[in-house]
C-alpha cells in the first residue's frame, strides 16, 4: 500500500484518517525571536503548549494535520519533532518557500542568470527535502508549499513557481499554493501550472475559501484542482456563516470531492506575539483555533444538509487522494 511521509516517519495513506489540510505548529521569525524574543518566547513553555493543543485536537477526532510551514515561516523540524514525540497526531511536513514578491538575497545571488550562476538551488533544496529529508532530521517533506499573492508572478515569484513545477515533475509531490481569493490569484497559479506540466488534480488552491464567489470556486475545481476552505475562524476575510453556506451549496452541486478544510492557525505564531497583540487577535478572531471546525463548522454544515458521506469526503478521502502517488 502507498505511504505518506510524516514527522514521525512514513505511514500508510489510510492512516491519515480525518485530516485538516492547512495548519501550522509554529510560525516564527527566527532572527527576531533570537534577538528580541525574550519577552514572549520560552522554548519549554511553547513546546508544552503545543503538546496540549495538538492532543486536544486529536481527542476531538482529528488524526492528521498538514503543516505548510516552509522557508520564510520559520520551519524548524527538531522543535516539531519534540512536540510530536508527546502529541499523538500525524503531522505532514512541507518543502518550499513563502515569499510574496522578492526572494531573500541568499537566493538572488545563486542560480541561473544570477551573479554566482549555477543550477537552480531552489529545485535542489526542494527535491532534497522530499527524497533525502529536511536538514539532518530524517523527516521527509511530503508536499510543496508556495505563494501567488497580490503582486502576482513577479520575476522572483516566477522563478519559485518554476522550481515548484520542476520538483513536482521530478518527485510527484503535490502542491499547496497560498493565494489571494479577493484578487483571484488562484487563476494565475493554475494557468501557470497548466503550462508547466503540473497535474492539477495534485494542487490545492489555498485560501480559496476566503471568498464565496461560487463562479471562481467552481472554475478552480473544474480545472481538476481542489479548493482550500482553510481559514475557518478568520472572519476578517469571510465570516464563518458565509464560508459554511458556500461549502454547503458546492456540496449540493456535486463538488465535495474537490474541497478540503482547515483553519490556517498555529500552536504559536509570533506575528501576534506579546500580550497586547494576542488579546487583539483573540477579540478580532475568537474562533481562530484548532477546534472550531470540529465544534462549530461541522454541525453548521450538517444543518445545511451536508451529508456525513460528504464530510468524510472532504476530511478523509480528498486528503488521501492528494497524497496518493500518481499512476
Amino acid at each position: 500500500m502507498a505511504r505518506v511521509e510524516t514527522v514521525r516517519g512514513p505511514i500508510e495513506l489510510d492512516a491519515l484518517g480525518v485530516t485538516l489540510m492547512h495548519e501550522h505548529v509554529f510560525v516564527l521569525t527566527p532572527d527576531v525571536m533570537q534577538n528580541y524574543g525574550g519577552d514572549w518566547w520560552d522554548e519549554e513553555q511553547r513546546v508544552a503548549e503545543a503538546i496540549v493543543k495538538l492532543t486536544a485536537l486529536k481527542q476531538a477526532g482529528v488524526d492528521t494535520i498538514v503543516d505548510p510551514t516552509v522557508l520564510g515561516l520559520g520551519r524548524y523540524l527538531p522543535r516539531v519533532q519534540r512536540v510530536n514525540a508527546e502529541a499523538d497526531i500525524n503531522i505532514v511536513a512541507a518543502t518550499g518557500i513563502y515569499i510574496y514578491e522578492r526572494l531573500p538575497h541568499y537566493f538572488r545571488y545563486r542560480g541561473p542568470g544570477t551573479l554566482l550562476n549555477g543550477p537552480e538551488v531552489l529545485t535542489e533544496m526542494f527535491v532534497r527535502d522530499i527524497r533525502e529529508g529536511i536538514a539532518d532530521t530524517g523527516v521527509k517533506a511530503a508536499f510543496l508549499k508556495c505563494v501567488v499573492e497580490e503582486a502576482g508572478l513577479t520575476p522572483d515569484q516566477t522563478r519559485v513557481q518554476e522550481a515548484v513545477c520542476e520538483t513536482h515533475q521530478q518527485t510527484g509531490a503535490p502542491i499547496t499554493v497560498h493565494t489571494n481569493a479577493a484578487l483571484q490569484t488562484g487563476r494565475l497559479a493554475l494557468e501557470f501550472y497548466s503550462k508547466h506540466g503540473v497535474d492539477l488534480t495534485k494542487v490545492v488552491i489555498g485560501h480559496a475559501g476566503d471568498t464565496d464567489d461560487l463562479d471562481y470556486l467552481k472554475w478552480i475545481m473544474d480545472q481538476g484542482a481542489t479548493i482550500g476552505c482553510d481559514r475557518f475562524g478568520l472572519d476578517v476575510y469571510l465570516p464563518t456563516e458565509l464560508r459554511v453556506a458556500a461549502i454547503a451549496t458546492l456540496c449540493g452541486q456535486g463538488y465535495a470531492d474537490r474541497i478540503v478544510l482547515a483553519h490556517d492557525t498555529a500552536c504559536y505564531m509570533d506575528w501576534f506575539s506579546g500580550e497586547h497583540a494576542e488579546a487583539a487577535v483573540a477579540q478580532a478572531a475568537p474562533n481562530w483555533h484548532y477546534l472550531h471546525i470540529s465544534k462549530d463548522v461541522l454541525p453548521a454544515l450538517r444543518e445545511l444538509g451536508v451529508t456525513e458521506d460528504q464530510i468524510t469526503t472532504m476530511l478523509v478521502d480528498n486528503p488521501r487522494r492528494y497524497f496518493t502517488p500518481a499512476g
